[in-house]
């Protein structure tokens, strides 16, 4: 039995509205750029060794494993019909939490209050940005789709350089004015994110309305349960999407698996590498240090300038190589120069392997998705990107638990290292890619809750 129903085809979105539904993965961007640009330095400066950074990040997947199908199932629940809202109420209330943590995180006074706003930032970041995959997929028809996630995949370039941007300047000596309020660079560089995240996702809640599910009264008959009843019901569907999983995406976790891995060794390790082993800097307190952290975010920039580039040109790679491939050469450009950065001692040739990270980037954010929804019961995509995620924060969580002593037994604290060991990973993700081949021909049966294929 095939995974969709007959049902009207979506009419085409506008170009502004595309764009609206997509405001609002700028400012979510925000929050992870300034995390990733200063999350390691804040815990450094707050004492922590480099063997413990790894542990005080797994705060990031752990929030991601058990909120992110939690949420997407949730979502796909949700209807409240006097505000014709689904997604966006996540969007809104996980935007409020973590402009709270991202206020709150630069004047952490110990090492585990800031681990503990870490917990509330990413669990805040899951709860906004979950949804967003289901939204597009809602919202367009499948002709557009490739449009609106690769709309997504600019947004969150835009967001990479804006954020970044704020992460590798002083804002008391850019906007003097700001001097007055007696905060940090730091502090300044947190609530402006934190401003810019809140903002834009209000932009797009506000901007962009949603559909009802289709067969609404089946539906709302389907979600009138007890908290007992829908846990079981959750509890039940949860099983039967792992047990009716495509195989297609059953594919694509072996690629994200090292995919991601490879990102949250760069994540975690590439700002503190720059000012380690580029600048040469011993003390976290130093000017020494914090020149390597800004310019471990300028050179991010590039990557987010890559990101959006490379964005408008996917449509074109897809036409010629098809999505497998195209995904694959973006993987390949990207693990390869993640893998040149032990090598690099010259601050200015760190452009490189970012503009590689930033056009593997594009693809990892977008292309997958692509790939996949189209092998997806209508019903059922919030709680199968949910799932989907998992492959993404599992690797993460093995990071986080197995790298703190690898980096200290085999590295010899080089932090370097651990970025070239990531770019190891995504070119091994991408040699697997090809194998992606045979599930672009059309969607692959699967079957609903309670029905065999």
């Amino acid at each position: 039995m095939t995974n969709n129903k007959t049902s009207p085809q979506k009419p085409d979105l506008t170009i502004w509205q595309i764009v609206n539904m997509s405001i609002g993965f700028f400012g979510i961007q925000h929050g992870f750029e300034i995390q990733f640009a200063r999350m390691s330095s804040v815990y450094e400066k707050l004492g922590a060794k480099p063997d413990q950074l790894a542990w005080l990040w797994l705060a990031a997947p752990m929030t991601g494993l058990i909120i992110q199908p939690v949420i997407g199932y949730m979502s796909d629940k949700t209807w409240i019909p006097s505000l014709r809202m689904r997604r966006r109420p996540y969007f809104f209330f996980g935007a409020l939490l973590a402009t709270a943590a991202l206020v709150a995180m630069p004047g952490a006074s110990s090492l585990w209050m800031a681990a503990g706003l870490l917990w509330v930032l990413d669990a805040s970041l899951n709860i906004s940005m979950e949804p967003f995959r289901a939204f597009v997929a809602d919202k367009q028809n499948s002709a557009q789709r490739p449009a609106g996630y690769a709309m997504q995949s600019l947004m969150i370039g835009l967001g990479t350089i804006a954020g970044n941007y704020i992460a590798s300047i002083d804002l008391n000596r850019t906007v003097p004015a700001l001097s007055r309020f007696g905060k940090t660079p730091v502090q300044l560089s947190f609530y402006a994110c934190a401003a810019i995240f809140l903002l834009a996702v209000l932009y797009t809640v506000v901007s962009t309305p949603e559909y009802p599910p289709e067969n609404l009264a089946e539906f709302q008959a389907s979600t009138s349960v007890n908290a007992a009843q829908a846990f079981k019901k959750w509890a039940r569907e949860t099983l039967d999407c792992y047990l009716h999983m495509p195989q297609v995406m059953k594919r694509l976790a072996v690629i994200q698996f090292f995919t991601w891995m490879g990102l949250f060794c760069m994540w975690m390790y590439y700002a503190v590498a720059v000012a380690h082993n580029v600048f040469g800097a011993d003390n976290p307190n130093s000017e020494l240090y914090e020149q390597g952290i800004r310019w471990a975010a300028h050179t991010t920039m590039v990557k987010g300038l890559a990101t959006p580039l490379f964005a408008l040109c996917m449509p074109f790679l897809v036409r010629r190589l098809g999505r497998s491939l195209a995904h694959g050469a973006a993987l390949l450009l990207c693990g390869t120069g993640l893998l040149s950065v032990p090598f690099i001692h010259d601050p200015h040739w760190l452009y490189f392997p970012m503009i590689a990270a930033g056009i593997g980037w594009a693809s990892i954010v977008a292309m997958p998705y692509i790939i996949l929804v189209e092998h997806l019961p209508k019903e059922r995509y919030g709680i199968f990107m949910g799932m989907f995620n998992m492959f993404i924060v599992i690797p993460e969580v093995l990071v986080s638990v197995g790298l703190g002593s690898f980096l200290v037994r085999f590295l010899r604290n080089q932090h370097s290292y651990v970025v070239g060991f990531g770019g190891a990973l995504i070119i091994l993700a991408a040699l697997l890619t090809p194998s992606l081949r045979r599930f672009e021909n059309g969607p692959e049966p699967v079957a609903p809750l309670g029905l065999k294929a």
